[in-house]
């Protein structure tokens, strides 16, 4: 008997994935939180620099870094959250053709190395914010110190890793095939359109 789908409103109530469920959850408030708070401080600013520009003749001091810092966050920020909706980019030419086991291994060979290539380059990002605090780098307006913005990368790439390793468990632990830890796979079942017939003489 195959568990329902987490997409039509049900959770399969299996206990070994109360933890992974619990995880995805948090990482998926965290980043809800922090795109939410980063699209509205990036609206506001560029609105108050807006009214400032039409009033005052005088625009927000470091609006141009404070946009390239809200963009860098919103970035990373989204990745893990792109991946947990399944809205990432992919290639799936070949994937498109098995079916099976064969589908479902090369799924899970996808993720996983995808998510080992996400942890890998977290582990790069970390290194270089790292290095960008040692050297006390600021922005040259604000003087805020860069690293803090910077932080978005090493932790949007773990986040991004964690959801593509909690997707190989979930297809590991399942019959179905999901697309993300919440997302099964729907390619199979959308209907092919239908052609329309040229009316009978």
């Amino acid at each position: 008997m195959s568990e329902p789908a987490h997409s039509a409103g049900t959770t399969p109530s299996r206990w070994y994935l109360t933890v992974p469920r619990l995880l995805d959850r948090i990482a998926e408030h965290l980043e809800k939180a922090v795109l939410a708070l980063s699209v509205l401080f990036l609206a506001g600013l560029l609105i108050a620099h807006v009214i400032g520009r039409q009033l005052f003749n005088t625009g927000v001091t470091g609006q141009v870094e404070l946009t390239q810092m809200s963009l860098i966050i919103m970035t990373f920020a989204g990745l893990g959250y792109g991946v947990r909706r399944a809205r990432h980019i992919c290639m799936s030419a070949f994937y498109d053709q098995l079916r099976g086991l064969a589908r479902k291994a090369m799924l899970v060979l996808i993720h996983g190395l995808t998510g080992a290539l996400m942890f890998y380059l977290a582990w790069h990002a970390w290194d270089y914010v790292s290095a960008i605090q040692a050297r006390g780098r600021t922005s040259s307006a604000l003087q805020i110190p860069l690293w803090i913005p910077y932080l978005c990368a090493p932790i949007g790439f773990a986040l991004a890793g964690l959801q593509y390793l909690l997707t190989v468990l979930r297809n590991l632990t399942s019959r179905e095939l999901y697309r993300s830890f919440s997302e099964l796979e729907e390619y199979d079942t959308v209907p092919d359109a239908e052609v329309p017939q040229p009316p009978a003489p």
